[in-house]
């Protein structure tokens, strides 16, 4: 049980919890979304709602580590097309922490192999009696297509190089928890910005909370186009660093790529990684960010990537925060009165 001071903003959700399911709070109003498939129509509004639920969970359960029981009674569904370590496995201890049902969906063993479609795959799943569905899939708008045909809640767990909007949520929590307003914060998104899902989450977020974004890498994988976004582009990572107070170092995802954008990893490396000679040039207090998986040597070296200012594995708690924080604004109970937006009138659902 968490040890929560009375004035604490978490102490709301954990009074609930200890008092059973009837008594558990309600979604707040304003949350009006069945889903969250991506960050790009979200409020800015919406988006601080879901990081002020994310920074009560964390506290709730004393830093993501302990139990609640506010989705007691659901179930939530991990259909993964894609491999993951860090996203699936912290939503299933999501889901855990909160006291729901987790069942991870096997595409390799399942009816899939069959002929069965992806739909019917999904709402045989749904007619099981599930809450909702955490999907993560090569093409880019799955996730939109299965709110379309389901009545449960669908959260985007990574689309292709579409949007991965836990993931910015998360980066820009680990941020504001650092420097608080977004307003005026200066951050670098360095690497592969073509084929990076995490960029465009992040951009929409960040963009939304006031913040500067400058994208940076090689001109075959940083395109001049990306200004259309509001972003500043850059092709040398030497010029940011001294005005940049984050920098969110973004994997090279030769997977996505049919040829290969520069001609070695070594020369890439040499230009764009962050090493311990480059942050001697930057702001003492630069943060460091990385989504994961993180390649050593190759975005960033073993001594940044460790270093202090390194916010690589508080990302990976805060990503239990975040998505716990999803989970109950998608499936947690809703006031009398309240309705949800449909999916089907071309905004998120």
């Amino acid at each position: 049980m968490s040890s929560i001071h009375p004035s604490s903003p978490g102490m709301a959700i954990q009074t609930a919890a200890m008092s059973g399911p009837d008594s558990v709070e309600a979604v707040p109003a304003s949350w009006t979304h069945r889903h969250l498939l991506d960050l790009e129509r979200l409020t800015p509004d919406e988006i601080r709602l879901l990081l002020d639920t994310a920074a009560r969970f964390k506290e709730a359960t004393g830093g993501c580590r302990q139990k609640l029981s506010v989705l007691g009674g659901r179930t939530i569904v991990n259909l993964f097309f894609e491999n993951s370590t860090r996203t699936k496995t912290s939503f299933a201890l999501a889901a855990r922490r909160l006291g729901a049902d987790v069942v991870d969906f096997s595409a390799s063993g399942s009816s899939l192999s069959k002929g069965e479609s992806f739909i019917d795959t999904a709402k045989n799943l749904e007619a099981m009696g599930i809450d909702a569905v955490v999907v993560r899939h090569t093409t880019p708008g799955t996730p939109h297509l299965l709110a379309q045909h389901l009545d449960v809640g669908v959260i985007n767990a990574g689309d292709g190089p579409h949007e991965h909007p836990t993931q910015g949520l998360l980066d820009i929590f680990s941020i504001r928890e650092r420097l608080g307003d977004l307003s005026g914060v200066t951050v670098g998104l360095v690497g592969d910005i073509a084929h990076s899902r995490t960029a465009r989450s992040n951009i929409h977020g960040l963009l939304k909370l006031g913040a500067r974004v400058i994208v940076c890498g090689p001109p075959t994988l940083v395109s001049p186009r990306w200004r259309q976004y509001g972003v500043e582009v850059s092709h040398d990572l030497d010029s940011i660093v001294p005005i940049c107070d984050v920098l969110n170092l973004l994997r090279i995802q030769f997977e996505r790529q049919n040829t290969r954008p520069f001609p070695s990893v070594r020369e890439y490396a040499h230009l764009y990684a962050m090493t311990a000679e480059r942050m001697e040039r930057a702001r003492p207090d630069l943060l460091i960010l990385a989504p994961g998986p993180i390649n050593r040597g190759v975005e960033v070296t073993a001594e940044v990537a460790d270093c202090p200012q390194s916010l690589i594995l508080d990302q990976v708690t805060n990503g239990l925060a975040v998505r716990m924080a999803v989970l109950w604004l998608v499936c947690g109970p809703r006031g009398q009165g309240i309705k949800t937006v449909d999916a089907g009138d071309g905004r998120l659902g």
